[in-house]
Formats: C-alpha cells, structure tokens, sequence
C-alpha cells in the first residue's frame, strides 16, 4: 500500500469518498468539489489517498492544522477518514492515522483530534482501539 497525496485528478474520488463518510448527509458534487480545490491549495490542510500498486483507491484522509488556546498550539484536526467497506480489519485505517499523525508532528502539532457523527459506531470503536479518548460532545449550528 501507498500513501499519494490528493490531487485535482482524484476529484471524482474524493467526492465519493466524501459521501460515503456522511451517509446521513447529502452532497452536490460541484460544490463540494470546490472545496477539494481548495484544500488542495491550502497549505493549512492535507488530503491523501491510500492506494494499492495497481493504482486501486482503499481510503482517504483530509485534515486541518490550527492554532488553539484549548492545546496551547498547534492542533491537527482529522476531519475526514475513511476506509472502504470490504478492506475494513486489514489495518488500512490505522495506515492512514498514522500517516496523518506524522504530518501533524512534521507541523509541530500537539494532538490530533476529531469528531465522529453518532450513526458511525464502527468508526467510534476504530478511534477509541487507535488511542483516541472521548473527550466532549460535538455541536452543530447551521448558518
């Protein structure tokens, strides 16, 4: 298996990856493919891929790096996550957190951390078996 950071040309399969993760929401491809192009070009976030020599796609990752007061500094937020359905207990998701994890200390980041909508039980489990400790609730506000 491969990391390969995202590019403009795994658009389509960034989108769908994206719509797997949050089945319980809807997308419209064009702009959520706007905010692809955009993470590309922001040196403040990563995006990648794990994918097999054959160029077969098995996971993606996306994730920002910000400043908080909560860390006293830089903290890597996993945003997106995700494996596919028939790779799942083959150790592709800790691949993929682990290689996010080394980005954010390539950053000077003090911690990852994430949310996970309620529906994603199997991702819970997969979170708390890597490390991650459930530490508040996550909120959301529409605007």
């Amino acid at each position: 298996m491969i990391i390969k950071p995202a590019e403009s040309t795994d658009r389509d399969q960034a989108f769908e990856y994206i719509c797997k993760i949050w089945t319980y929401n809807t997308y419209e491809k064009e702009p959520t493919l706007k905010v692809y192009d955009e993470v590309l070009n922001d040196p403040s976030s990563f995006a990648f891929f794990l994918m097999d020599e054959e160029g077969g796609y098995h996971g993606f990752c996306h994730g920002v790096y910000f400043n908080t007061f909560w860390m006293t500094g830089m903290t890597c937020y996993v945003s997106s996550i995700y494996t596919n359905e028939e790779d799942r207990g083959k150790g592709y998701g800790i691949m993929l957190m682990d290689h996010a994890a080394e980005l954010a200390r390539a950053k000077g980041c003090k911690a990852l951390v994430l949310d996970s909508g309620l529906p994603r039980k199997e991702a819970h489990r997969f979170y708390e078996k890597y490390g991650f400790e459930k530490g508040c609730y996550g909120f959301d506000l529409m605007l």
